[in-house]
């Protein structure tokens, strides 16, 4: 080969090399792929092939020499006993056959020998390493490079699938244990406006620094194999699959042990078959030799065992043009671009629109009118664009500009800038966030009569659409006002469908403060904030004039609320439209004041604050008895505050804040102690 032509093929190999080392970073390290399973199985398989077929080429960062993505500094760094390394994929029947084929040759086999393997769905998770030792779990590990793991005990820790203490008595001295961590898909209904799907939201809470937000959020984990074992009895996978479950583990439903590459064929449609029906997320199905004496022998082949492999599943995409695209604004001014595409079908359901997400994900794929596109459609996820044929693109086609204005209200748009992150944000809003954009009051009005807010039988999101067209709705007020009259001259609409709205209405004028807050649909204002707000107002009036009263800067002292939510609380109450809602729904509805149902305790009417590890007791457990005794949380010091409590390593810079207003510390020991006496 000519000098030239190989450094031309390094040169290609280099960039691909680049683009994996971006896409590894994206998935393992901000829990936020940038391209989808299929196009990175690709790439890897890309340059595994030119590895084998030229010699010259090698990189520490090839998916042949590499595992995962260096762990973050964020998270102290631990080895694994065993490294957790990354399985090769089949896809098809002959990629089977030849799997087998080299674990037969491996082991000086004759080919009719029947091996037997333990097949187990592929969850798209977060794996996870557990380490053990007598009974008791010590140590939890992220993947990482698949050789050093980042330390995440304390969030596993609150994982309610991880035993704290193995049961039973016939567990080794030491093992490592491994799985996934995950979250249900009906668990990701409450989630989906902070993550993008169930993966990313596993990752970013598994990920969190203060294991109190991960503990809210509903994590599962399912356990599928040991790495390090200080004694192994176990014959086989299927054996030491039962002892997990003894031990107090859970594990797939699933898992089967089978024999033949047909009989794996036949399972792996089945299975995939029934995908869509999971509550959870899986990519294929893994298979491994279930004899452990012979995956012993089999061994490693660089970063994969020989003894392993992950089945995938077809994924459920589909080629279409884009006829369209339209910008669609949501309750908080937040515009997302929507592909109108020619009607196809996409794991039986017939597709006609698909989201693009945000103005930078268009820029990033160079999206237009026009366009044929590759379109995903992963069970109930919205169907979305994931590439574009730019061979088949026309000559005549234009970039889509992104409006500088909103399109239902004409405002400025805006993007805006993070603070933490020193960026501008990826999507772009309408600079109205009140009822003056008729597109923006549409979704607030079905955000406040939706199931988490007032949850009005009979007033439906399609409902609240045509009560605007026919001018029956404008703003929340107007649900207690309506003309049933003319409702029930309208298409549809008895006497008694009539009745039965007016009487959910009607049942639905008495509210309490919190739910009131979250229903008006305030930006940064979910239904925890909103709890938050409530039992610190603790009145509806405390509520309604806190512009008036500008009690504003005071709410920095609840536990949970920053200036993110006090700046939107501002903006909202400036907003004169926002206030006469307001005013008409204080007349309409009945708001009730918040029960509290710690009426007595020691810290009645006081406020404490936490700073520091405290030993002893959690810090989530301190605040709960807090609110039992009475008293409240606050998250700043000030003159307002009664008892600060400094556990180890505490913020200075709080403490002494605290001794120059003669504000009473306290250790955990005395905390704990106060709390006794109550109690006692």
């Amino acid at each position: 080969m000519i000098k030239k032509d190989k450094e031309k093929i390094k040169k290609e190999y280099l960039i691909k090399i680049g683009r994996i080392k971006k896409y590894n970073k994206a998935y393992y390290i901000d829990s936020n792929p940038i391209v989808d399973d299929a196009e990175y199985d690709n790439l890897k398989n890309n340059l595994i092939k030119l590895e084998k077929k030229y010699n010259f080429l090698k990189n520490d960062n090839s998916p042949s020499s590499s595992v995962g993505f260096k762990p973050s500094k964020s998270f102290k760094k631990a080895n694994h006993k065993v490294p957790m390394l990354s399985l090769n994929n089949a896809f098809d029947k002959d990629d089977l056959k030849n799997f087998e084929k080299k674990i037969l040759n491996f082991l000086s086999l004759s080919k009719g020998y029947e091996l037997e393997y333990s097949a187990e769905p592929k969850i798209d998770g977060i794996s996870a390493s557990l380490y053990y030792k007598d009974g008791s779990f010590i140590q939890g590990l992220s993947r990482g490079d698949g050789l050093t793991g980042e330390d995440i005990t304390e969030n596993l820790k609150t994982l309610k699938d991880i035993p704290k203490n193995l049961k039973g008595n016939d567990f080794p001295s030491e093992i490592d244990i491994r799985g996934e961590v995950f979250i249900r898909n009906s668990d990701f209904e409450n989630l989906k406006s902070k993550f993008a799907n169930p993966r990313n939201a596993a990752s970013g809470s598994l990920r969190q620094k203060n294991p109190e937000v991960t503990s809210k959020i509903p994590l599962k984990f399912i356990a599928y194999t040991y790495g390090y074992v200080n004694d192994s009895k176990f014959l086989n996978q299927n054996i030491f699959l039962k002892k997990l479950v003894s031990w107090g583990f859970n594990t797939n439903k699933f898992n089967r042990v089978i024999s033949g590459i047909d009989n794996l064929i036949e399972n792996h449609k089945k299975i995939e078959q029934q995908r869509k029906e999971l509550d959870y997320d899986i990519d294929g199905i893994v298979y491994k030799v279930n004899n452990f004496d012979l995956q012993k022998r089999l061994g490693f082949a660089g970063n994969a065992p020989r003894w392993a492999i992950a089945h995938k599943f077809s994924s459920n995409k589909s080629i279409s043009e884009i006829l369209k695209i339209e910008i669609q604004v949501g309750r908080t001014g937040a515009m997302t671009p929507v592909a109108k595409i020619k009607p196809v079908n996409i794991g039986g359901v017939l597709v006609s629109n698909a989201t693009l997400h945000n103005e930078d994900e268009i820029l990033r794929k160079d999206i237009r009118v026009g366009d044929i596109v590759t379109v995903e459609r992963a069970g109930d996820v919205i169907p979305h664009v994931i590439q574009v044929d730019k061979d088949k693109r026309k000559k005549n086609s234009k970039k889509f500009l992104f409006p500088k204005k909103c399109p239902s209200c004409g405002s400025q748009t805006v993007k805006e800038f993070n603070k933490i992150t020193k960026k501008f944000d990826a999507v772009r809003r309408c600079s109205n966030d009140g009822f003056e954009c008729e597109k923006i009051a549409i979704e607030k009005i079905k955000h406040f009569v939706s199931k988490d807010a007032l949850n009005i039988e009979g007033l439906g999101k399609k409902i609240v659409e045509n009560f605007w067209e026919i001018n029956l709705l404008r703003f929340p007020q107007d649900i207690f006002n309506l003309d049933y009259k003319k409702i029930s001259n309208l298409e549809g609409w008895g006497n008694k469908s009539v009745v039965n709205l007016k009487n959910s209405i009607d049942i639905k004028k008495k509210i309490n403060l919190s739910k009131f807050i979250y229903s008006i649909g305030i930006r940064h204002i979910g239904q925890e904030n909103a709890k938050l707000l409530s039992k610190y107002l603790k009145t509806p009036n405390n509520f309604f004039n806190l512009a008036k009263d500008n009690l504003f800067e005071e709410l920095i002292s609840i536990d949970g609320i920053g200036d993110t939510q006090i700046n939107s609380l501002k903006k909202f109450f400036l907003n004169k439209k926002n206030q006469i809602v307001l005013s008409e729904l204080k007349k309409n509805m009945q708001i009730i004041e918040e029960k509290n149902n710690f009426e007595s305790g020691i810290f009645k009417n006081q406020t404490l604050m936490f700073t520091g590890k405290l030993t002893g007791i959690s810090r989530a457990e301190a605040k709960s008895l807090v609110e039992k005794n009475s008293g409240k949380i606050v998250s700043n010091v000030s003159n307002k505050l009664d008892f600060l409590v400094v556990g180890e390593k505490p913020t200075m810079r709080k403490v002494n804040e605290a001794k120059n207003l003669n504000i009473k510390v306290l250790s955990p020991d005395k905390f704990i102690e106060m709390i006794s006496v109550k109690d006692s």
